[in-house]
């Protein structure tokens, strides 16, 4: 019996299958709600880190651009793979928050060009964790990556918040406008959820997003100053800055190449979990390492930052379970366009932080859940709980009294301050190779119990 098709065209059983056989433009939809989803995370750290580089408007705008391409080269490569690099799965790259303090104390001592030579060089060093991926994966059982997706979880709640407020730095921050252009969104993107039928339903957050940026213009929240004197066509420049390979840069980042390793092995076991209902295999988790650290060196000949999985759209998967590799690519090559046509990229710069926030505020709740979810299914023994709930306090606890790590040294504090993943990783590896097995957390050994039963 045929599948029954929705009103869009689409079966639901194709949405949900990684290879089932879908019309490209009937899955342009799909695959622009997860570009709109990660749009302004993508440019964040861009704009923080050309900031802190005291870049002007032209350099700048070149990051930028080379920012969209490399998101877009990143996710299609994660997609389809080439070799034993790439996932294929239904990831969507993007800008690393977890390189932007390192990358901005480097600007202020070294140059940017600093930056860009230790991107190169720690992009090459991730590759290669990728491709040796199966030597060290053992350390990592399933109680740590189920910390790391939930730390993953919870780092990103202040992230919607903020931007629910208006964005980090927003002179109206916490406005009643913003507050309500917020609201708005989330109202509209769980109605168009709860009265929609079929297929339709995995649109929500498409829906939200517009809507929020009609009601944004109408309150004339949109700032429509960027489109003025815009060229039709503007090509990425390769190399726009010369790097500088400076060795203490290098090893700064390398560092946060290896926490973002982990972090990818956190993402692919979401991504999988909420959207396969698996375990992620080892080709799959050693490829989007491989995948995250050649797309990062790619990144760093045009001059950019690294990039990594986007849990952003790991939480759009777990709402919608759409992750056909034919849909989401379409939202690939929507990044890339954009970053050959300037009125493109400006359309998505221009939506206000608050109408992304009440889109996404929820997503990020998902992947906690998730996380949970994968600590249940690892065992509440009580040899788990206790690495689980000492990870989870001090990572994300002691990163948000980030003074606590005052007197560590700089280098420290740049990987582990503000970054509760890292923290929370290191010390659940650390106690799943220290702490004794399961029968030492019993109040009597295990024979004993059987005995007396």
């Amino acid at each position: 019996m045929a599948e029954k098709k929705e009103k869009s065209g689409i079966s639901m059983e194709a949405l949900t299958s990684l290879d089932a056989p879908v019309s490209f433009w009937k899955g342009i939809p799909f695959g622009l709600q997860h570009v709109m989803a990660m749009f302004v995370a993508n440019l964040a750290p861009i704009f923080i880190v050309t900031s802190a580089a005291k870049m002007d408007s032209a350099q700048s705008a070149a990051v930028i651009q080379a920012g969209l391409l490399v998101a877009g080269l990143g996710t299609c490569l994660q997609l389809y793979g080439a070799w034993r690099i790439g996932s294929r799965l239904p990831m969507v790259t993007g800008i690393s928050f977890t390189y932007v303090a390192a990358a901005c104390a480097i600007c202020s001592s070294k140059g940017y060009g600093a930056v860009v030579g230790a991107v190169l060089v720690g992009g090459l060093l991730e590759l290669v964790l990728g491709l040796t991926a199966k030597y060290w994966r053992r350390f990592v059982p399933p109680i740590v990556s189920a910390i790391v997706v939930t730390s993953i979880g919870f780092s990103l709640l202040t992230v919607g918040a903020t931007s629910f407020g208006g964005g980090s730095g927003a002179k109206d921050f916490g406005s009643w406008q913003n507050l309500t252009l917020g609201l708005i969104s989330l109202v509209a993107c769980l109605a168009f959820q709860l009265l929609m039928k079929g297929t339709a339903k995995q649109l929500s957050v498409l829906f939200g997003l517009v809507v929020g940026y009609v009601v944004a213009i109408c309150m004339g929240k949109v700032d429509f100053s960027g489109f003025q004197h815009l060229a039709i066509l503007s090509l990425p420049q390769f190399m726009p800055f010369k790097p500088v390979f400076d060795p203490g840069s290098i090893i700064s980042l390398a560092l946060l190449y290896v926490v973002s390793s982990v972090e990818v092995l956190g993402d692919t076991a979401a991504l999988t979990k909420v959207g396969l209902n698996r375990l992620p295999t080892e080709r799959e988790t050693a490829g989007a390492i491989a995948g995250d650290g050649l797309i990062s060196s790619v990144s760093g000949l045009f001059g950019c930052l690294p990039l990594t999985s986007f849990a952003q759209n790991i939480g759009l998967v777990a709402m919608t379970k759409v992750v056909n590799r034919k849909v989401i690519l379409s939202g690939g090559l929507i990044l890339i366009i954009a970053s050959f046509v300037p009125a493109i990229a400006e359309v998505f710069n221009s939506l206000p932080q608050a109408v992304l926030g009440g889109c996404t505020i929820m997503m990020f709740g998902n992947i906690i859940l998730s996380g949970f979810q994968m600590i249940s299914e690892a065992g509440y023994t009580q040899r788990n709980i206790t690495i689980a709930a000492l990870s989870l306090t001090i990572g994300i606890g002691f990163t948000q009294v980030s003074d606590i790590f005052v007197n560590f040294p700089d280098l420290f504090k740049s990987i582990f301050a503000s970054n509760c993943i890292a923290v929370a990783f290191v010390v659940a590896v650390i106690l799943n190779a220290v702490l004794p097995g399961e029968e030492h957390f019993l109040s009597a050994p295990a024979e004993k119990q059987n005995d007396e039963a």
